[in-house]
């Protein structure tokens, strides 16, 4: 396949990653007193924005920063949603779907940073299938014109990354480029970081893009290598967000029913993959894998399980390429080097996430 016109300077050096990584540690406790201070680093389209929004409004977590990574649709329109994203969080007022007038303050608040525009050695395809033309699951096409900073997006993360030693957060729900440069140019960088939510593969499950693989490893599978071996991994896979981390019929009916510009942006953004699961046979289900994420790390307490376990990612082009490899059984507490998230209370993350986002416009539960 040719990749698109996106590109950018890699560093050089292996994507190899030391096999005998620490396991990792117990996550943070953030508070709303005491909020964990956090990167999103994101491939904006629809279930992005809906974990973005979430994120800037949750009172547990401390966004410093937005990084936008190579992956769902074409950058700049990456880069656009995640602005608008960050202006639905903080207006009272934004407009859906034209968001020509949408306050910006809130974006101005977080910076946003472009990143990797590319992975790190394989060509790719977005999923513009999955999230429409814009990336934003329908026919929103906001107006909003962004403005990230200068600095890299690697870059940001590796000085936040020191200036919040040992404190900071990184959620990632792209494909994990910028995760894997920063570490090229820093080593230590798994040292400076109190966790690394990561959404990324198929943990004993079919993925999403192939039968091996989830997307955001398949699109980089180098560099979901080397971020699993290397940083401290809590890993948020697919099939969690099949049984624990999606919107089934009541909730989207209960998103239509809300008020609110909030409420009509959730009903926007998950417009393509609702009508895309209505149109198969079973149950209305529209995954929220990068809401889930954010979720997980704002409020741990959600998980009800979570094992420690040995992860790798194959990062051979062919027929797996971004399998992601757990190792369970048997699975030597020395060998482990990741934290992943065996199940997580759906009912509770639903009512976290719609709470949050929508706020007091959101109408009750039948």
């Amino acid at each position: 396949m040719s990749p698109p016109d996106d590109t950018h300077d890699t560093a050089t050096g292996s994507t190899t990653a030391d096999a005998d990584a620490t396991p990792p540690p117990d996550p943070p406790q953030p508070t709303a007193e005491d909020p964990l201070p956090v990167v999103v680093d994101t491939d904006t389209a629809s279930d992005d924005a809906v974990a973005l929004a979430y994120a800037a409004r949750e009172p547990r977590l401390d966004v410093r920063a937005v990084t936008v990574v190579a992956g769902n649709v074409p950058f700049d329109d990456q880069l656009r949603n995640a602005a608008y994203s960050l202006a639905v969080a903080g207006g009272e007022d934004v407009p859906v779907p034209d968001a020509d007038d949408a306050p910006v303050a809130r974006a101005e608040e977080i910076p946003l940073a472009a990143g990797a525009r590319r992975p790190l050695v394989k060509s790719w395809e977005h999923a513009t299938d999955v999230h429409g033309e814009g990336g934003l699951g329908g026919d929103l096409e906001p107006t909003l014109d962004p403005e990230p900073v200068e600095e890299y997006g690697p870059d940001l993360l590796r000085r936040l990354a020191r200036e919040h030693d040992g404190e900071l957060g990184v959620i990632a729900i792209g494909p994990p480029t910028n995760l894997a440069e920063a570490l090229r140019r820093d080593p230590d960088l798994g040292d400076r970081l109190a966790g690394v939510w990561l959404m990324a593969g198929a943990v004993h499950c079919e993925g999403n893009v192939t039968p091996a693989a989830e997307y955001n490893a398949w699109v980089d599978p180098d560099a979901t290598r080397l971020v699993v071996e290397s940083l401290p991994v809590t890993l948020v896979d697919w099939g969690l967000t099949l049984r624990d981390g999606s919107f089934d019929a009541a909730t989207l009916d209960r998103i239509a029913a809300s008020d609110g510009e909030r409420a009509a942006f959730l009903d926007a953004v998950t417009e393509r993959a609702r009508e895309r699961s209505r149109s198969r046979p079973g149950p209305v289900r529209v995954p929220q894998p990068d809401g889930l994420a954010a979720a997980v790390a704002a409020h741990p307490e959600l998980v009800e399980s979570v094992g420690r376990h040995r992860v790798t990612v194959d990062d051979r082009e062919g027929p797996t390429r971004g399998h992601t490899v757990v190792e369970t059984d048997p699975d030597p507490p020395a060998r482990a080097n990741a934290r992943v998230v065996e199940r997580v209370d759906e009912e509770a993350f639903r009512e976290r996430l719609l709470e949050t986002v929508v706020g007091d416009d959101l109408a009750p539960p039948e």
